[in-house]
């Protein structure tokens, strides 16, 4: 679901500085930092869709082939592969093969603790 404002809250503008005056010291040490964050919104849109979200969650837990990522979305396996080749592909997680079966996994616990962290946000845990 997009973010969308209430029309009262699109009506309502945000608080602003009375006087306009920069803190030198903080902005030149943080301004480094910020400069580094380049690029990481596309990782927060890969993960802006609730399929991708939920494999998220789902391999934060245990290892799981394509056909039970499918089973668990509910989807056929081309489109659980294309969401895996995605994230995959944005390093988020890893695979390995056996036989005729692809496992995947999470590249990074910080992948899943992202994920638990938003859902304690939203107190659903």
């Amino acid at each position: 679901m997009p973010l969308k404002l209430s029309r009262h809250e699109e009506d309502r503008e945000a608080p602003i500085c009375q006087a306009y005056s920069v803190n030198e010291e903080v902005i030149n040490t943080l301004k480094p930092r910020v400069d580094k964050l380049e690029g990481i919104a596309t990782i927060f849109k890969a993960l802006a869709d609730d399929a991708r979200v939920k494999i998220l969650y789902a391999l934060g837990q245990t290892e799981l082939c394509v056909c039970d990522v499918a089973a668990l979305l509910g989807s056929t396996t081309a489109t659980a592969s294309y969401h895996l080749r995605l994230l995959h592909y944005l390093g988020l997680v890893r695979y390995r093969k056996e036989g005729k079966r692809v496992y995947y996994r999470l590249a990074d616990p910080h992948v899943g603790n992202l994920v638990e962290e938003v859902i304690k946000h939203l107190g659903e845990v």
